[in-house]
């Protein structure tokens, strides 16, 4: 199993929830972050006054997910993120070893 960690740009979040839908992935969970890459953040101008915004909101998503399901999330996830313009975000696969459904105890694959 692996966990795949996609950050990207909020306005992209029902797009990539939709897209994954279609190739049955079930269970998503979204959290609200900020950061930076390669965008470095940037300036603004409010009530005359220039500020820099360093640090810029995203989304990340986490997909706990089979072995042989991650290639097809991920293509998933890069073609429904995907602006082609700096800032699109990152998508992060780590090794998974274990998985527990609270409620009835299942263990592994049958608790995804």
């Amino acid at each position: 199993m692996k966990l795949v960690s996609a950050i990207i740009k909020p306005y992209k979040l029902d797009e990539v929830r939709e897209a994954l839908g279609e190739i049955g992935v079930q269970g998503i969970t979204v959290s609200e972050v900020k950061g930076f890459g390669r965008q470095r953040g940037h300036t603004e101008l409010y009530r005359g006054a220039e500020y820099v915004v360093d640090f810029l909101p995203k989304v990340r998503l986490d997909v706990a997910l089979e072995d042989d399901r991650v290639d097809a999330a991920i293509e998933t996830i890069c073609n429904a993120a995907r602006t082609g313009k700096i800032g699109d975000g990152k998508i992060f696969v780590q090794p998974l070893e274990q998985t527990v459904r609270i409620r009835t105890g299942e263990a592994g694959a049958e608790a995804l």
